[in-house]
């Protein structure tokens, strides 16, 4: 910035509003003199914030499976246009997909939800106030009307002790801030709202669901135009979303208290135009600092740990300048003020990935929950008949007094063709991405015990890559079970995978087999 030294502590309180607004505004009542010497001042000031890299808030947070984007148009100034793509895939099992509700997972019937689509709305700034100082010795004094509040921001931290998504409303409306008031007291800032969440949550921007679902309906994949900008400074592409609110444009949203003396009339008198021009630059810097607030990692937020701090997702916007800031030379009795800048508001989807060492895959009555109860403090519901795990859960698993333990994560059963959606499909699949490694529960009742492998290998695809593999055979002490183990053991082993027998219904093998999984888990 290239201030002179007159004007830095001037402009230092009136417009650092990553802190408050783009105006450090005086808390009170600026004289003539200040407010010459601010309008003065904005003529002077570079504005550099556009050129400030990634909010600090989102590093180390945006490191989540890249987004299907095009590159529409690259402005050279780190601005791009780009095309992001959907399907229904990205909401299918929400609330808004396409597919019908019968044929959706439905975890959400047992008060389990790993996905919702949330529509988040900041609150309006409060606009400024037109009022003048009374006594009992002066009829009408200076002008003295206070700044509206800043509107409510929605904030996002995620928490141990949580689940499960239920819990979440479809949408928040943070509070609006209150108007200015007489005497020179700013309006009160709107209702802050902090959404609480399980670690693992993963937050990405998405359109307007109803909208993305009708266009679904028609079309398999959707294109979604967008502003985005480069993030970080190394990063030469897009990296960051620019979420548009729709409010005043410079130069425009006063509010005026003389009704036969409206907009038209004031913009006839070259005093106002004089002063009209000044704010523009102060309103061109109000929206500059939104712009730059007003962003989103294109790729997502990833709350993988417990964040002591909530994450702002949506800023509310600026409060309006009172009439008490608009005294000047050639304007005694200023009957105008400002609007309140405008909400910003946009839709989320909120997916949760649950953090597990180990998971557990297997096909329909292949005995994972069975396994899961044997070695861990889970107690997943257990049946005979298929798809009795409806929703993910998570097992703990002690190693000893003095070992690490580790967690287990058993998720619904995979059939032939889950990759399309049959059954209960592979949706639950984003709850073991995060694992270190995968336990295949197979079944040594059943007639092929290594075309189910098969199967599973199929259905899963790359998301076998880089992960530590171990085979639990289930159901080891029926008839013809030791025949049907051997076979699968020399297939195993030739992909130099390890592989355990076992019997969780009466608990035989169970020490060997915790022994193995805690290896598989990095923990011994």
């Amino acid at each position: 910035m290239m201030l002179s030294k007159s004007l830095g502590p001037l402009l230092t309180r009136r417009l650092g509003w990553l802190g408050r607004s783009v105006g450090s505004l005086p808390e009170h009542s600026p004289g003539l003199e200040e407010n010459e010497s601010w309008l003065e001042s904005l003529d002077y000031y570079e504005d550099d914030i556009a050129q400030k890299s990634l909010p600090s808030q989102f590093h180390e947070l945006s490191d989540v499976s890249s987004s299907k984007f095009t590159i529409l148009k690259d402005y050279n100034n780190g601005s791009y246009d780009i095309s992001l793509k959907f399907t229904n895939k990205d909401v299918y099992s929400s609330q808004f997909s396409t597919v019908s509700h019968k044929k959706r997972p439905k975890a959400e019937a047992q008060g389990f939800t790993d996905v919702r689509c949330i529509r988040l709305r900041s609150g309006n700034g409060g606009d400024g106030c037109v009022s003048f100082f009374r006594d009992a010795g002066r009829a009408v004094g200076p002008p003295d009307g206070g700044d509206g509040g800043r509107g409510g921001d929605i904030y996002v931290q995620a928490i141990e002790g949580l689940t499960s998504l239920n819990k979440l409303k479809q949408s928040y409306i943070a509070g609006d801030g209150q108007p200015g008031k007489a005497r020179q007291l700013d309006g009160a800032k709107g209702k802050d709202i902090v959404i609480t969440v399980p670690v693992g949550t993963v937050i990405k921007w998405m359109p307007d669901p109803k909208v993305l679902k009708e266009q679904l309906e028609v079309k398999e994949e959707v294109e979604w135009e967008m502003t985005a900008k480069e993030g970080k400074d190394d990063l030469y592409e897009p990296t960051l979303l620019q979420l548009k609110r729709d409010s005043y444009s410079v130069g425009e949203g006063w509010l005026f208290k003389d009704k036969d003396k409206d907009e038209q009339w004031h913009r006839s008198k070259d005093h106002f135009v004089k002063l009209d021009k000044k704010v523009q630059k102060y309103d061109s810097k109000i929206i500059s600092s939104e712009e730059h607030g007003d962003l989103f990692p294109l790729n997502g937020l990833d709350l993988n740990k417990a964040n002591e701090m909530p994450i702002l997702l949506v800023r509310g916007g600026a409060g309006g300048l009172g009439n008490m800031h608009f005294l000047t030379n050639n304007i005694r009795n200023p009957r105008f003020s400002k609007k309140g800048r405008s909400h910003l508001e946009a839709h989320f989807l909120f997916e949760l990935k649950l953090l597990a060492d180990l998971g557990l895959v297997g096909l329909p009555n292949a005995g994972k929950s069975t396994l899961l109860r044997a070695i861990s403090n889970a107690t997943p519901r257990v049946g005979h008949w298929e798809f009795t795990t409806l929703q993910p859960s998570i097992g703990t698993i002690p190693l000893g007094v003095d070992k690490e333990s580790f967690t287990v994560a058993d998720i619904p059963g995979i059939i032939k063709g889950a990759s399309q959606n049959k059954g209960m499909g592979i949706d639950f699949l984003r709850h073991i991405e995060r694992s270190g490694g995968l336990v295949f529960v197979i079944s040594l009742g059943n007639d092929d015990p290594i075309a189910d492998l098969n199967i599973l290998l199929q259905e899963l695809g790359d998301r076998v890559t880089g992960k530590n593999v171990l085979i639990a055979a289930t159901k080891a002490d029926i008839e013809g079970s030791y025949e049907k183990f051997q076979a699968l053991r020399a297939y195993v082993e030739g992909k130099d995978w390890k592989i355990v027998p076992v019997c969780a219904l009466k608990k035989e093998n169970v020490e060997q087999l915790i022994l193995m999984m805690g290896e598989c888990a990095g923990k011994l």
